[in-house]
């Protein structure tokens, strides 16, 4: 799994010695895994102004300026999806912890081992939880649920997304697009990306969705399309 990490500490020393343990947690555990550090909570809001994609916050309760837990809440106001894991000294925080949804409270001297099981239950909350795609949109990252995307379009210089929530539209070709999606996704045609979980049926000339909707199929795109859909309904 890949995974971006953030670690927001004001003492140099922890913040070094938990970026050991995640990367040691990483190699072992075979997971692809980005760490960011900070120093203060207003140096990770600058970052995640522009970068809503962390993961999981590893993250001190008392630092200077902005502490931990006032942190932590400002990230619920828009973010459920961040595991964020409270270390500190000071054990009479852990019932603002259950308000913010922290994943797990660990205390200092911090306990390596675990650490690393925390890491591990964030994962497999990950694996359970739907997977989410990030995509720029002007100055913000837009993260759509990858099973709630029916099919992108091309439309110009843009392409429109339509989701069971609405509809986006995005600065992107549809080869960037369909890096994006990933699994789950097929291209019948070059205008067009379609969620497999929405297909339901395949003709010679066509894509069928389940409201009804006929999308164009490529020559010769047939017999790659079925494979794909019996491919993804089987594992699914």
């Amino acid at each position: 799994m890949e995974l971006k990490i953030a670690i927001c500490d004001d003492e140099q020393s922890q913040v070094e010695y938990l970026s050991g343990v995640v990367s040691a947690w990483a190699e072992k555990s075979r997971h692809v895994v980005e760490v960011k550090t900070y120093s203060s909570a207003k140096a990770f809001l600058f970052d995640y102004s522009e970068e809503k994609d962390f993961d999981i916050l590893l993250l001190d309760i008392e630092m200077p300026g902005m502490n931990g837990m006032d942190l932590a809440k400002a990230i619920r106001n828009e973010n459920n999806a961040m595991q964020i894991v409270f270390i500190t000294g000071y054990p009479e925080f852990i019932s603002e912890g259950y308000d913010v949804a922290a994943l797990h409270y660990l205390l200092k001297p911090l306990n390596c081992e675990k650490l690393r099981q925390v890491l591990d239950r964030a994962v497999l909350n990950f694996e359970k939880s739907p997977r989410m795609i990030t995509f720029p949109s002007g100055k913000e990252l837009l993260r759509l649920r990858a099973d709630a995307i029916r099919f992108g379009e091309s439309d110009g210089h843009y392409v429109l997304i339509h989701t069971t929530e609405g509809e986006y539209r995005l600065r992107m070709t549809v080869p960037e697009l369909v890096e994006r999606l990933g699994d789950g996704f097929v291209r019948p045609n070059r205008s067009f990306v379609i969620g497999l979980r929405f297909v339901c049926r395949v003709t010679k000339t066509a894509v069928i969705l389940d409201d009804g909707k006929e999308i164009p199929m490529a020559k010769g795109s047939y017999d790659r399309i079925n494979l794909l859909l019996v491919k993804f309904l089987r594992e699914n």
